[in-house]
């Protein structure tokens, strides 16, 4: 059982860490790049959900600050039901 957390926590902070990236590399990069265009091809379709739910806040995308949330919620939840 401690391989499946182990397992399912190594996603979660892969999964962050990507988002984390994405964000860093599009202040960077041109959409074009395809270090960007790999990156944008993993977390656009998670992001997209969410951004159709929150309203724009101005020039501020709150959306992977969410998206993180969510992972590290749903991290919890499996972890709390395998225990």
């Amino acid at each position: 059982m401690g391989f499946v957390i182990e397992l399912i926590s190594l996603l979660s902070r892969g999964l962050t860490l990507i988002i984390f990236a994405d964000i860093i590399v599009s202040y960077f990069l041109s959409p074009y790049h395809p270090i960007r265009k790999a990156l944008d091809s993993i977390v656009q379709p998670m992001l997209a959900p969410i951004r159709r739910i929150m309203p724009p806040s101005g020039m501020f995308d709150f959306s992977p600050l969410v998206l993180m949330f969510v992972i590290w919620l749903v991290e919890r939840l499996l972890i709390s039901l395998l225990i």
